[in-house]
């Protein structure tokens, strides 16, 4: 519990200092968080429902469901449905801190101190909404570990009808399915995926289509935005990457060359890879090629990081650049109010920042690629340990191979 009280004494200057009030200070003060303007911008504070009063809410059900919750026990005041939010989304970090160290496995418990108490965490947990999913998805890939596959799939729905990107979850249990044949185990969950996806979003769907497809049309319509790096090149026109009416068609080309070749390394390489480590690859092919960065994704990545290469100075280094990367984005936009440019930066130190970030996590991308290919210098498959987060997976026999290798010749 101790990052979810840190993460709310970060951001002591506005909820008690008043400086979400006040414009710029919400940024000097690196305390800025959506939940509290979104209680006004999103007319909550009116007592409007998410979708059915309201459909600009920008989020999938989820969330709208956690906001709703929230407003009914706020008696119309913003400052408390702030803190209740707060209160959810600590005890979500905390559930996820547990789950985590359930995955880990007996032999690393201690990795989850990257969730519980990294800096990136305690910079960003209050942000936004993006704990709760993380909760649900971790407990998503906790199920399917213990061979829970219809528990698997409702929580891995459950998580995708919060924050979209635990999809890639459900991909790279796919993937791994295709090489192992374990495809009964993996129809249960699709299917209860599916089934309880529709269970959460056809009743929305049927009272107020057009708020409950805000999200879907917000995302395909929206540029580019903070922390991207199609935001940068389109800042610095970067030839054809910066032309925003194929902005769409380039992001998603790009994520599914790589999704691609993450399918192919995962039925080529040499050993079975573990599910963390398709995991963390697809999320962060994910992240890297989307239209917008925020500070907060960090909290998707860090888990399936840690479980993917637990190996702490490339960790330490890549939570070095998100935190780097979280103070310059607040100083950019402190540098973009005309009354205090001095105090802040401008657009070459911030788009350092991006770019330090975006190549920390490519390094990390390649550096479980080299383990994936080098499997004995996996940290995790150590005294005869395989998978221990991969359910069915665990020591499972190949059943498909992309360009098998002949066996040795015996000496």
């Amino acid at each position: 519990m101790l990052g979810a009280f840190l993460a709310y004494f970060w951001k002591s200057a506005c909820r008690f200092g008043g400086a979400w009030n006040t414009g710029v200070e919400q940024y000097s003060n690196f305390c800025y968080t959506d939940i509290y303007p979104l209680w006004f911008a999103r007319q909550l504070s009116d007592g409007r429902i998410p979708y059915i009063d309201n459909p600009d809410v920008e989020y999938p059900v989820g969330i709208g469901a956690i906001m709703e919750f929230a407003r009914r026990l706020s008696f119309g005041d913003g400052v408390t449905f702030y803190d209740i939010t707060v209160i959810l989304m600590g005890a979500s970090l905390v559930v996820g801190v547990l789950l985590m160290a359930a995955l880990a496995g007996p032999t690393r418990r201690w990795d989850a101190l990257w969730y519980a108490i990294g800096p990136g965490v305690v910079l960003c947990a209050y942000i936004n909404w993006d704990l709760a999913a993380g909760a649900l998805a971790l407990g998503g890939l906790l199920a399917w570990a213990r061979e829970k596959q219809y528990l698997a799939g409702i929580l891995l729905a459950l998580a995708v009808a919060t924050k979209f990107y635990p999809l890639m979850f459900l991909g790279a249990l796919f993937l791994l399915t295709v090489r192992t044949g374990k495809w009964l185990a993996f129809g249960k969950t699709l299917g209860a995926a599916v089934a309880t996806w529709l269970l959460v979003n056809v009743p929305i769907m049927l009272i107020s289509f057009a708020g409950w497809s805000k999200f879907y049309v917000f995302s395909s319509e929206r540029g580019v935005d903070w922390g991207g790096l199609w935001f940068f090149f389109q800042k610095y026109q970067w030839g054809f990457l910066a032309n925003a009416d194929t902005l769409n068609e380039m992001a998603m080309g790009t994520l599914a060359i790589l999704l691609l070749g993450i399918a192919v390394l995962t039925v080529s390489a040499p050993r079975r890879p573990r599910l963390a480590q398709i995991c963390f690859l697809a999320l962060a092919a994910f992240m890297v090629t989307n239209k917008v960065w925020s500070p907060q994704y960090v909290l998707w990545l860090i888990p399936l990081a840690v479980l993917a290469r637990p190996k702490w100075p490339a960790l330490a280094i890549w939570q070095l650049t998100e935190v780097w990367y979280f103070f310059a984005i607040w100083l950019y936009f402190v540098g973009m109010d005309p009354a205090h440019t001095a105090e802040g930066i401008s657009d070459g130190p911030y788009f350092l920042a991006v770019w330090a970030r975006a190549l920390a996590v490519i390094a990390l991308m390649a550096l479980v690629v080299w383990d994936i290919l080098r499997p004995e210098h996996d940290l995790v498959r150590q005294n005869d340990i395989d998978d221990q987060s991969g359910g069915v997976f665990n020591h499972a026999p190949d059943r498909f191979v992309l360009f098998r290798r002949p066996p040795a010749p015996v000496s």
